[in-house]
């Protein structure tokens, strides 16, 4: 297999396959740094983000969502499969990942689905609160937001590499902006809608390294939980998502190489998960098959625990 490709099987996400050689990568998937926030085409071995294998079936026709951190990784997964699940998709992302937004705007649209761009710094509350205007004003509504924008830096001797800039940094983007957010969200949406929000496996097991990133996973389990009680009487479900390793931009551009070449591999399926593997699960949540599931954090990690 040539350096820096991916083996995919070509069948799309009903079709069953060994978990253990569906993403199958070279040995050298993340050889090469990158540069923060980090960029798709950048990367030696690309992500799967289901271009070529999601298939949708209409589950959430007429929908409106928003997208933090929408431009690749797993927010480009989840534009995909929203798109071609029926929906329109505004995402969000850094000024600087207009490429990667680019692309997956032209892949919604290719779905047959608007799709609307917003760059810019979610640790602005006024910019939050720009997001959902919006969305309101562009989709026509909002019936589901998707708090997944994050930042994360290791840092080898954790607390004592940390500082006081990068954990501002790190609460800001993973934290004010998701109550920013859903505060500015939930006031427009009606029953039936949505809020989800992309916890980790960092926030049942944290790294040292990543202190200040699984600090705020954790936090973003409790909100989950405490904002699906404080809205469940206005009918709107809240849940999330904690991955484990999976294969983003994110990786090369915040890791040292060491750890980046190994990423995944101490999992029980023994790699690094797809972003495509993902996009069914923040669907189920979108979706009225999940009408009777609230407060509730799926793992998504390849076989590792989360307790």
């Amino acid at each position: 297999m040539p350096n820096g490709e991916v083996h995919i099987v070509a069948k799309d996400q009903y079709d069953q396959q060994d978990p253990q050689q569906q993403f199958r990568t070279p040995d050298d998937q993340g050889s090469g740094q990158i540069s923060h926030p980090g960029l798709t085409g950048e990367m030696d071995t690309e992500p799967d983000h289901g271009e070529d294998s999601y298939r949708g079936n209409g589950r959430l026709n007429g929908r409106r969502a928003v997208i933090t951190g929408g431009d690749s990784g797993i927010g480009r997964a989840v534009a995909i499969a929203y798109a071609r699940e029926g929906a329109d998709v505004l995402i969000s992302y850094l000024p600087e990942e207009e490429d990667d937004a680019r692309e997956t705007t032209r892949l919604v649209e290719e779905a047959g689905r608007k799709a609307v761009a917003v760059p810019g710094d979610i640790r602005d509350e006024t910019h939050c609160a720009g997001i959902v205007d919006t969305a309101i004003t562009e989709l026509g509504g909002l019936d589901i937001l998707v708090n997944n924008a994050a930042y994360q830096m290791s840092q080898a001797e954790g607390i004592f590499d940390i500082s006081t800039e990068q954990f501002d940094r790190v609460m800001k983007t993973n934290l004010y902006a998701m109550f920013w957010l859903s505060k500015a969200a939930a006031s427009r949406m009606g029953p039936g809608s949505t809020i989800i929000n992309t916890a980790s496996i960092q926030g049942y097991q944290p790294s040292p390294q990543l202190l200040d990133y699984a600090t705020t996973k954790a936090g973003i389990i409790a909100f989950t939980k405490a904002l699906a009680a404080n809205l469940a009487d206005k009918g709107i479900r809240v849940n999330a998502v904690a991955p484990g390793p999976i294969w983003t931009p994110l990786i090369p551009a915040t890791m040292p190489k060491e750890k980046v070449e190994s990423f995944g591999e101490d999992t029980p399926l023994g790699r690094a998960g797809q972003p495509a593997e993902l996009a069914p699960v923040y669907v189920f949540f979108a979706s009225q098959e999940s009408s009777y599931v609230t407060g509730e954090v799926l793992g998504a990690t390849g076989g590792k625990p989360l307790a």
